[in-house]
C-alpha cells in the first residue's frame, strides 16, 4: 500500500512552525524524512514523536508530519490524534489532509481488490470496476446508443463515415472528427450539419421497437431545453414524465437529480441518487450526485463517505478528493468550535488526544480503530456488519469485532462495491433490460451491469428493411444526407443517371462529389444480428450476380465508342450512366476488362473488336471519370445482347494463323520490308506531327525478332494502324484479319497511298 501512495500522490511537505525551536534536531528530522522516502513510516512517526516530546510547545508542522507518516503506515486512528492536535493549534487547511484522503481511498480500494482476487483468478474484473469511467460507459452501450450522449438515439442522423448520432448531439458537438472512427467529419462541416436530415428508417424503427424509452428521451430533451431557459418548474415536470415511463434509466435519474440540486430540493435528489446507486453501484457519477445532495442538505459525514466511494471508483478524480479534504478540514475545525474552545492556538498534549464527543465522525474513527501499529495483510479475514450502514448511521471507517490489527485490510470496505445484482435492483429493470453475464470474466464477485436493448420478436419485420429501389433486403445499406437509405449498388446506379435523391429529389451533388458511400453501420449490425438468415440469402444472390458478371467467357460488356488495338493505349472519358455502371462493375468484379467496338447501325456494334484492360481510373466530383486502358486481345462477336442499359456479347478470341518453311521465309522478308517502309514514313513526318503522335501513342515499337510470337502479331503493326489516317471501317477490316501476311500487305498498300498523297 505504501508504495502505491508514494507513486500516485504528490506528498505535501508540511513546514515546521518553528524550525529553530529548542529541542528540534535537524539530523533526526532528516532521518525521519529519509525513512518516509524509504517507506519506513513507523520509524518516521517514532522520530517525530520523540522530537515533539522534547518541545516545550507543540509544533503544528511536526504534528502534521507525524500524522501523515502514521496515515501512510496504516495507523489511521493514531494519525487522527495528531491531526486533532494540529487542528487545535490552527484550523486545518484542505491541502493538509491530502495524504489522509489518499490513504483512506487507496486502502479501501486495495482491500476490495484483495477480496476479489481470493474469490476469482485474474485482474480483469477488478480493473473494470475501479478504472476509467468512460470505458465503463462505452461497455454499457449497445448499438442503439449514441456515442456522444450515451443515451438511446433520438432523431438519429447518419454521417458520411457510416456512424449514427443524435441530431442534437451533432448540433452541439464542436469537434471536427467523428468520435467513433476519428475521421474528419466532412458531413458535419463541409455538407453542414444543419443540412443533414434524420435517418428516416432508423428513426422509425427505434420509435417502433423502443416506444416507451423513445418518448422518455423526448421528454428529457424538452426538459433540457426548458432548463437552459431557466424554466425549472416546467423542466422538472418533463423529467418526471420521462422517469415515469422509464424509471430504471440512470442517466435520466442523474439529470433530474442535477436539476433538483439546482432547485435546492436536496431530499428528492438524495432519493434519485439512492436509486441510481442501487441500479448501478459502480457508477462514480451516481455517488458524486449523492455526495453533493448530502452536502447541500447539511449531512457532511454521509457526503464524505460518498466522496470516498467516488475516489475508490475513479482514483484520478482530483476535484472530488479536494471536496473530501474540505469536509474533513471543516469537521476537524468544528470539533473545537463545538467544544467551546476560545482559540485554536491553545496547545494540546503531545500524546493521544482525548475523545471528542461533538463530532460523531471523529468519535467513530477513534473508537473503531485499534491503537497498535501492527500491519495486516490482505489475507486477514474480516466481516462486515450490515447494521452499520442502515439509516445513515455509519462511520467512514469501520472494523468488525474480531479484528485486532490495523492496516490495509482493516479499513472500511464500501458495502456498495460488494453488492451483487439483488432482487431489489432487478425490480428497477424491465424484462428486456436484464443484465447479461460478462463475457471476459464470469466471476460473481464483481458483477457487470451491462444490459442490451433487445428488439421484441413480434415487432421484427424484414419488410422494414427493404430497399425502395430494388425491393429486396438491404445489402450494404447507405444513407444519404437527406436521410434516406438504399442498397449501395442501387444508389450508385441512380446517381449515375441523376444527382438527386431517388425519393425526395433533394440534390446530392456535394455527396456525390465526396465519393464516400460508406455503409451505415447501425443498419448493417441490425441486419447481421436479427436477420442473419435473410441477409445470408441476399448476399448469396449478390455473389451469384457478381460471379455472372465476372464470367467473361459467357458475357462480355461492350463499350461502343472507337477503334482499339492490341498493345495500344486507349484513354476513355466516361460520362454516360450506362458506361459508369459498366466500368464500376468491371472494377468490382476484379476482371478490369471489357470489349471495345465501333458502332453499327443495324446491330448496335460491329462484329469485331478488341478487349481492353483497365490500368487506372480517375473519378471526378460530378460522377465522370477518365479511364486509362490498353488493348490486350482481338475478338469476334458471336451474339449481341444487353444488360442494364449497356451492350454485351458472347465472343471468341482471334489468333493469327502461323506458317512454316518457305512461307515463313517469305513472311519474314515481307515483315522487314514493311517495317522499314513504316519507319521511313514516320521519319519523314514534320516534327510537330511526330510529337503529337508520340505523346498520344508513344514511340514506334521496335521490330520483333519473332513476328509470330504473339497471337495478335507484332506490336508495331497495331501502333502503325492506330496512327495511319484510315477510316474506322478500313481499320476494322484489318483488325479482323487472321493472318499476319494479309495484314502486312494491307498496311503496305496504305503506306504507299499516304506517301503518294502527302503534300510536297
Amino acid at each position: 500500500m505504501e508504495s502505491g501512495i508514494q507513486n500516485h500522490t504528490e506528498h505535501y511537505v508540511h513546514d515546521l512552525s518553528n524550525p529553530t525551536a529548542p529541542g528540534l534536531c535537524a539530523e533526526m528530522l532528516g532521518v525521519a524524512d529519509e525513512a518516509c522516502r524509504a517507506g519506513d513510516f513507523d520509524l518516521a512517526a517514532e522520530i517525530y514523536s520523540s522530537q515533539l516530546a522534547e518541545l516545550e510547545h507543540t509544533d503544528r508542522g511536526l504534528c502534521l508530519r507525524k500524522a501523515d507518516a502514521l496515515s501512510r503506515g496504516g495507523r489511521i486512528a493514531d494519525a487522527l490524534d495528531s491531526y486533532c492536535i494540529a487542528a487545535n493549534l490552527q484550523a486545518l487547511r484542505p491541502n493538509e489532509l491530502q495524504i489522509l484522503v489518499e490513504v483512506i481511498a487507496h486502502t479501501i480500494r486495495t482491500k476490495e481488490q484483495c477480496d476479489s482476487k481470493t474469490m476469482s483468478v485474474g485482474s480483469n474484473s477488478e480493473n473494470r470496476c475501479f478504472e476509467n469511467d468512460e470505458l465503463e460507459e462505452e461497455q454499457n452501450m449497445d448499438m442503439f446508443s449514441c456515442r456522444l450522449c450515451k443515451c438511446l438515439l433520438t432523431e438519429p442522423t447518419s454521417l458520411v463515415c457510416g456512424h449514427t448520432f443524435c441530431k442534437h448531439c451533432l448540433d452541439d458537438d464542436l469537434t471536427k472528427e467523428c468520435r467513433s472512427c476519428l475521421k474528419t467529419n466532412k458531413t458535419s462541416r463541409e455538407l453542414n450539419v444543419d443540412g443533414l436530415r434524420v435517418n428516416v428508417i432508423v428513426s422509425g424503427l427505434i420509435d417502433k421497437w423502443f416506444n416507451s424509452e423513445s418518448k422518455a428521451r423526448r421528454y428529457c430533451l424538452e426538459g433540457e431545453r426548458l432548463w437552459k431557459k431557466q424554466d425549472l418548474s416546467n423542466a422538472i415536470l418533463k423529467f418526471n414524465k420521462a422517469i415515469a415511463l422509464e424509471p430504471s434509466i440512470c442517466r435520466l435519474l442523474a439529470r433530474r437529480a442535477e436539476l433538483l440540486l439546482e432547485m435546492k430540493n436536496f431530499s428528492q435528489a438524495i432519493k434519485d441518487a439512492n436509486t441510481m446507486c442501487q441500479l448501478r453501484p459502480l457508477w462514480p457519477k451516481a455517488h458524486y450526485i449523492k455526495a453533493v445532495a448530502f452536502r447541500g442538505a447539511g449531512r457532511c459525514e454521509e457526503a464524505l463517505q460518498e466522496y470516498f466511494y467516488c475516489v475508490v471508483l475513479k482514483s484520478d478524480w482530483i476535484a472530488v478528493k479536494l471536496e473530501a479534504q474540505k469536509i474533513l478540514s471543516h469537521m476537524f475545525s468544528s470539533v473545537f468550535v463545538n467544544e467551546g474552545l476560545a482559540t485554536f492556538l491553545q496547545p494540546l498534549p503531545a500524546g493521544p488526544s482525548p475523545r471528542i464527543k461533538p463530532s460523531s465522525l471523529l468519535s467513530s474513527l477513534h473508537s473503531s480503530l485499534p491503537r497498535d501499529g501492527t500491519k495486516a495483510g490482505c489475507s486477514k479475514e474480516q466481516t462486515l456488519s450490515s447494521s452499520n450502514f442502515k439509516d445513515g448511521k455509519y462511520s467512514i471507517l469501520q472494523r468488525s469485532e474480531n479484528i485486532n490489527t490495523v492496516g490495509a485490510s482493516s479499513l472500511f470496505v464500501p458495502p456498495v462495491l460488494k453488492r451483487k445484482w439483488t432482487e431489489d435492483a432487478k425490480d428497477f429493470e424491465p424484462p428486456s433490460k436484464q443484465p447479461k453475464e460478462d463475457k471476459v470474466n464470469s466471476s460473481k464477485t464483481l458483477p457487470t451491469f451491462f444490459w442490451e436493448r433487445q428488439i421484441p420478436s413480434q415487432l421484427l419485420d424484414s419488410a422494414d428493411f427493404e430497399c425502395s429501389l430494388c425491393m429486396r433486403l438491404f445489402y450494404q445499406p447507405v444513407t444519404t444526407p437527406c436521410g434516406h437509405t438504399f442498397c449501395l449498388k442501387c444508389l450508385e446506379r441512380c446517381l449515375d443517371h441523376n444527382p438527386n435523391c431517388p425519393l425526395c429529389k433533394e440534390n446530392l451533388s456535394e455527396y456525390l462529389a465526396t465519393g464516400a458511400y460508406n455503409i451505415t453501420l447501425l443498419m448493417e449490425e441490425v441486419l447481421q444480428r436479427y436477420l442473419c438468415d435473410e441477409l445470408a440469402e441476399r448476399q448469396k444472390v449478390h455473389e451469384e450476380e457478381m460471379k455472372e458478371l465476372s464470367n467473361l467467357n459467357q458475357e462480355v460488356p461492350i463499350f461502343v465508342c472507337t477503334m482499339a488495338f492490341p498493345t495500344i493505349p486507349c484513354p476513355l472519358h466516361v460520362f454516360e450512366p450506362r458506361y459508369r455502371l459498366m466500368i464500376r462493375r468491371s472494377m468490382e468484379t476484379g476482371t478490369k476488362q471489357f470489349g471495345m467496338c465501333i458502332a453499327d447501325e443495324l446491330k448496335g456494334f460491329a462484329d469485331y473488336g478488341c478487349m481492353l484492360e483497365v490500368k487506372d481510373v480517375k473519378f471526378f466530383p460530378d460522377g465522370r471519370s477518365v479511364v486509362d486502358t490498353i488493348g490486350i486481345a482481338r475478338f469476334k462477336v458471336l451474339s449481341h445482347g444487353q444488360r442494364d442499359g449497356y451492350y454485351t456479347a458472347k465472343i471468341e478470341y482471334l489468333e493469327d494463323q502461323k506458317v512454316e518453311g518457305e512461307e515463313l521465309t517469305e513472311l519474314l522478308k515481307l515483315h522487314d520490308s514493311v517495317y522499314d517502309q513504316a519507319m521511313a514514313w514516320f521519319t519523314s513526318l514534320k516534327d510537330d506531327m511526330k510529337s503529337q503522335i508520340i505523346s498520344h501513342f508513344g514511340q514506334l515499337p521496335v521490330k520483333d525478332s519473332d513476328p509470330q510470337g504473339n497471337p495478335s502479331g507484332p506490336a508495331w503493326c497495331w501502333w502503325l494502324l492506330a496512327v495511319l489516317p484510315l477510316e474506322n471501317k478500313a481499320q476494322l477490316t484489318i483488325l479482323a484479319m487472321n493472318t499476319l501476311k494479309d495484314r502486312l500487305i494491307a498496311i503496305r498498300r496504305v503506306l504507299i497511298f499516304v506517301t503518294r498523297k502527302r503534300p510536297r
